[in-house]
């Protein structure tokens, strides 16, 4: 039996999630810009998975502009904020831990003239308030800080940070993909201009996002050849995704409270465990102000992140290194580089990240798996260098 902890990369469709999807898969195909009924339909269908998008986040209907996922609703943002406020500044501020869609718009527009600050963070992965306050004397157009990280699983005071970003004139954009459905994710309460969420990180399909736009906020369009989403976004709207993100993110908010109680106290264990048994682990990330179902580890004497992910895998455990988004890449973490790790130990990285078919027996069982495959690799390299 396999045992999957790699839910910060993506989770498994819920089945009534599918149920509420397969109408606009099948009978139900009609276009939502048609005038027709087939197309009205389609646009019923449509306007009501905007209408409970947007009262899960706190927002109004007409705030919320579906995408093909986090990584085109961070890009939109940035960029087509960016763009859009050009007139009025030329200076963009983005933490170092961002998800590579957020730093590398960030550079994009760095290649278009505007220039990029990237802030530091702590041992913990956070960025400390007062490091933008300063930032900010500079003056920007918009600040963009995640309210999660996709790696190490540290929460950011983004509500703060939102403030002195206001205070300075800036607009302030979150990624909060790997929050919402664990978190209770408010856009009022953060205060921010934009944020940005994907459906497949709360039991939703793939393909599919949205990016969350406060009412009368301008963004120049990055995809044109169409008047969909208010022509903010041109191309047909995928009905049946968007559809499957609505009763996602429906069903995940209404069993929140109960589902992150249960994650917590199974990545608290997964913790103890492996700290417990494997000599060298270091916990990544903040110890408390974390992800409820996310555990991230480096391990010292030469362990080598890509083979632990090797071996888990032929044990029957799932887990990733950080983010899916960069797997493959020989290159350490962008995220423990800028914690202060040293690249040696960064490319040790182990993330495992807990999700709803998790069980306390398999969270015994991943760390019995993982304290031997990290003694096997260390006796293969002290053989190595012997």
């Amino acid at each position: 039996m396999r045992i999957y902890m790699d839910h910060a990369a993506t989770t498994p469709l819920r089945p009534d999630v599918l149920e509420a999807m397969e109408p606009y898969l099948t009978e139900a195909y009609g276009n939502a810009s048609s005038f027709h009924a087939e197309g009205q339909r389609a646009r019923h269908a449509l306007d009501e998975a905007r209408a409970t998008t947007a009262r899960v986040l706190g927002a109004e209907p007409a705030e919320i502009v579906f995408t093909s996922g986090g990584s085109e609703a961070n890009t939109m943002a940035l960029v087509g904020a960016a763009l859009a406020r050009r007139g009025g500044g030329d200076r963009v501020v983005v933490s170092s831990v961002e998800h590579p869609s957020v730093l590398e718009s960030a550079q994009f527009l760095a290649r278009l003239g505007f220039r990029v600050t990237e802030l530091p963070v702590d041992r913990a992965g956070q960025v400390d308030p007062e490091v933008l306050a300063a930032a900010m004397r500079e003056g920007a157009v918009l600040v963009s800080v995640q309210v999660a990280n996709n790696e190490v699983g540290t929460l950011q005071p983004v509500e703060e940070l939102c403030r002195l970003a206001h205070e300075a004139g800036a607009l302030f954009h979150t990624d909060a993909v790997q929050a919402v459905g664990l978190l209770p994710v408010d856009v009022n309460r953060i205060g921010c201009d934009l944020l940005s969420l994907s459906a497949h990180k709360f039991q939703g399909p793939k393909g599919v996002g949205a990016l969350y736009v406060r009412k009368g906020l301008e963004l120049e369009r990055l995809v044109h050849g169409g008047g969909q989403e208010r022509s903010r976004r041109a191309g047909t709207e995928n009905v049946a995704a968007i559809v499957g993100l609505a009763r996602a993110l429906e069903l995940a908010a209404a069993a929140r409270e109960g589902h992150t109680r249960r994650l917590e106290a199974l990545r608290d264990r997964l913790v103890r465990g492996i700290l417990g048994r494997v000599e060298g682990a270091r916990l990544t990330g903040h110890p408390s102000r974390r992800l409820p179902g996310l555990a991230s580890f480096v391990f010292e004497g030469g362990v080598e992140g890509e083979s632990l992910l090797v071996r888990l895998d032929m044990d029957g455990v799932a887990a990733s290194s950080g983010s899916a988004c960069t797997s493959g890449s020989l290159e350490p973490s962008h995220v423990l580089l800028a914690c202060g790790f040293p690249a040696d130990l960064a490319r040790s990285a182990l993330r495992l990240s807990l999700g709803p078919p998790n069980t306390e027996a398999e969270v015994e069982r991943v760390v019995e798996v993982v304290t031997r495959a990290v003694e096997r690799l260390r006796r293969a390299r002290a053989a190595e260098t012997a």
